[in-house]
């Protein structure tokens, strides 16, 4: 009983509020790491939603990729444990409260974002099987099937990676030591959540999470939100997580990613469909989602041909979200061709979110301030930024650039070409034969972090 008459729940309470002791706790025989399908981004369940309607019978692999290849994460992870959380995964099975949110939450601003059929084939879906083996140091880790299926499995396959390297690492160290470093990692955050109101109170801003795929940990990325809520308030716009929004009674965010236009791209029957592909996309999505989801993402193939190419009816979406490119340089281009296509630059949307820290938020804010509504997607360096909170360094504690992409579509190889050319994949022969198509215009190259 406590001082107010109430009755506590130390347990849970505890454990949601002492991250020490809760990674310290991590002895059980399996303490999952991912415990409802809801813990996954909320664009999955956009694309989700197309994909079901669209192509409901292809079938995409994905595949994990390390593009941080100094970092051997086979090295660093127990097999037997990676297995164990990765099928612990597949039991999951919506809950009727998660069912119940979906279908009847308000997202956007729109009732019954997801249709009934989305909702039923959702209710009954369970993560299919995986291929998992080592070579050189990496975990080779692919999802085959139904593209609907497999695309479900990136974001909890790289949340359970990146948080098995963090209970690595957290193993090596004392009861003490972690109380110490959750504490500097608290102080650190805090402090950027300082810098962001000096942001705010210069001008609006307005920030989500994006943290989930390389978060250090549920828990902590939870505590993250939490912290964010608290110094940032109506600032502070929801979070991609679907668990958390629900928890937390926040907004879920997002809208789509680069393995639509991949695999669009990859099912392409010649040149002329392929570099249509991309426009045929946003067609789709058109079909299905209001304005305030129509936020164009163009740097797949390159996002001055995209620009250059797309047809008028393009310019009018909502905003755009440039991923691979310096952030003053893709923004600069985009308000120029919206001014160029009549369209008012000053009430379109420019989502950032690439490898952001608290220095380009800084910079980009007051760069586009007047020109331009801005929003920030904050990822790695929000939910997984523990560098120099240790007393000593672990490779585990540092966030590495860990991706699970789609690979082949029907069969066929899928390409990304990205602003930044060092993020390509696909085999060199069709990476060349996609530079020929598209071109390599506004492509520069610069270093990966996140």
């Amino acid at each position: 009983m406590s001082a107010n008459g109430r009755i506590a729940s130390p347990g849970l309470e505890e454990h949601r509020l002492d991250l020490a002791k809760r990674a310290y706790d991590h002895t059980f025989r399996i303490d999952p790491i991912i415990r409802s399908l809801l813990d996954t981004d909320f664009y999955k369940l956009l694309m989700l939603q197309m994909i079901l309607k669209k192509h409901p019978r292809t079938k995409v692999t994905f595949s994990l990729i390390n593009r941080t290849r100094s970092i051997r994460i086979a090295e660093e992870i127990d097999e037997g444990e990676l297995r164990r959380q990765l099928d612990h995964a597949r039991t999951l099975r919506l809950t009727q409260q998660e069912i119940t949110y979906l279908r009847g939450n308000t997202f956007y601003g729109r009732l019954a974002m997801f249709t009934p059929d989305t909702i039923e084939w959702f209710s009954k879906f369970r993560l299919p099987e995986y291929e998992l083996t080592k070579e050189d140091g990496q975990f080779t880790l692919r999802f085959h099937g139904l593209w609907a299926e497999t695309s479900l499995w990136e974001v909890p396959a790289l949340s359970i990676i990146n948080e098995l390297r963090a209970r690595t690492a957290l193993k090596t160290m004392s009861r003490f030591e972690l109380d110490i470093l959750y504490s500097r990692g608290k102080a650190k955050l805090w402090s950027k959540v300082e810098r962001l109101r000096a942001i705010r109170d210069r001008g609006p801003l307005t920030l989500g999470d994006f943290g989930t795929r390389r978060r250090h940990g549920f828990l902590w990325q939870k505590w993250c939100c939490e912290a964010l809520m608290e110094g940032l308030g109506a600032s502070f716009n929801g979070t991609s997580n679907v668990r958390l929004a629900m928890e937390l009674g926040l907004e879920a965010i997002g809208t789509n990613a680069h393995e639509l236009p991949m695999v669009y791209a990859a099912l392409a029957e010649d040149d002329v469909a392929l570099k249509n592909s991309r426009y045929k996309v946003l067609e789709d999505w058109n079909e299905i989602y209001a304005p305030g989801l129509k936020i164009l993402l163009p740097d797949a193939y390159g996002t001055t041909s995209f620009l250059t190419e797309a047809p008028a009816w393009v310019a009018s979406w909502s905003g755009a979200r440039p991923d691979s490119k310096d952030p003053i340089t893709a923004g600069d281009e985009l308000i120029q061709w919206w001014a160029r296509n009549g369209e008012n630059p000053e009430e379109k949307l420019i989502i950032l979110s690439d490898g952001l820290d608290i220095d380009s938020i800084e910079h980009t804010a007051t760069y586009f301030r007047n020109r331009v509504r801005l929003a920030y997607g904050w990822g790695t360096n929000f939910t997984n930024d523990f560098a120099g909170c240790a007393a000593t360094d672990h490779p585990g504690l540092k966030s590495i650039s860990l991706v699970c992409k789609a690979v082949e579509a029907n069969g066929r190889p899928t390409v990304k070409l990205s602003d930044n050319p060092l993020k390509a994949t696909g085999p060199a022969d069709e990476v060349e034969r996609y530079r020929r198509i598209f071109g390599t215009a506004g492509m520069a190259p610069h270093d990966v972090k996140v």
